[in-house]
């Protein structure tokens, strides 16, 4: 029987739900207005009013070859550190969910991860990956020269990708275990009397069962991939070098804060929200067929 809650003042909910309606349209309707308007209009730099220009920014943007290299490097960048991060994560999961001996430690080591800030964890892989410490360095002693992501971009690329998705493995391993735990326990032990090994267990049972919770995760760190980047990318690379590392968000504060261009960063941002929303509108049209909720 659904229960419902009735209140006598009518003005009672809008009250409880006044703080959080206040946040959202403070920090999140208000900027998105802003930008649109600045988008459709040429900022000066240092202030002193603004003018209309239409769509005069957009057109520069997609003129730009520049640009269209960063939302390649942006998709391939997503792909790497969703693919990575979730692949980690599962196989993190299932070794947990198979109980196997030392697991309940592991099961609260492996969500540390995701209680470290963005930047925290950018200082810490950066120093893991200075070519000149550590095994690195000792590799580089050998071999003079095979790491540096200092001049070589697709190593500094590579570094922020592995950094990224280690990141996201807590986030994901909670979720891929807790799917992996309301699987009926009878269904695995039929598929391995059967004679079905783990591995194949898992691809043929347990990964269709668990299809709501993989294309919720896939929509998630897509979307994170593509607008959670920034720290990372600041204390780490600095978009760097030659503009190998730079995406999609790091590229709007570049143009925006340093470049003064709040036109053209304001116009990517929108071009960045609208990306976002278009992804995730394919995945639920397309992706969603695949998945199975009963």
């Amino acid at each position: 029987m659904e229960r419902r809650a009735f209140y006598r003042n009518g003005g009672l909910p809008w009250l409880l739900i006044a703080p959080q309606l206040l946040l959202v349209l403070v920090f999140f309707y208000w900027p998105t207005s802003q930008a649109l308007y600045w988008a459709f209009t040429l900022e000066q730099p240092w202030g002193g009013g603004n003018s209309w220009v239409g769509w005069e920014n957009f057109l520069s943007i997609f003129n730009d070859k520049e640009y269209w290299g960063t939302v390649v490097r942006s998709a391939f960048y997503a792909i790497c550190t969703t693919g990575l991060s979730m692949a980690m994560a599962l196989t993190l999961a299932v070794f947990v969910d198979r109980s196997l001996k030392g697991t309940r430690l592991f099961q609260s080591v492996y969500v540390w991860p995701y209680a470290i800030a963005a930047p925290a964890a950018g200082v810490a892989f950066r120093f893991i990956f200075a070519p000149e410490a550590g095994l690195i360095g000792a590799i580089n002693d050998m071999w003079p020269g095979i790491w540096n992501p200092a001049i070589n971009g697709y190593q500094a690329l590579a570094m922020v990708i592995v950094c990224h998705s280690w990141l996201g493995i807590g986030y994901n391993f909670i979720f891929f275990l807790a799917a992996l735990q309301m699987i009926p326990r009878s269904i695995s032990e039929a598929g391995a009397m059967d004679g079905a090994r783990p591995l194949q267990r898992m691809i043929d049972l347990q990964l269709p069962l668990i299809a709501p919770t993989v294309f919720f995760l896939l929509i998630i760190n897509l979307i994170s991939s593509f607008t959670d980047s920034f720290g990372l990318i600041d204390t780490m690379t600095e978009g760097g070098p030659y503009g190998s590392t730079e995406v999609m968000v790091y590229k709007i504060y570049f143009d925006g804060f340093k470049g003064f261009d709040y036109s053209g960063a304001a116009a990517q941002s929108i071009i960045l929200m609208l990306l976002v929303i278009a992804l995730t509108f394919v995945q639920f049209k397309w992706v969603e067929k695949r998945v199975h909720y009963n």
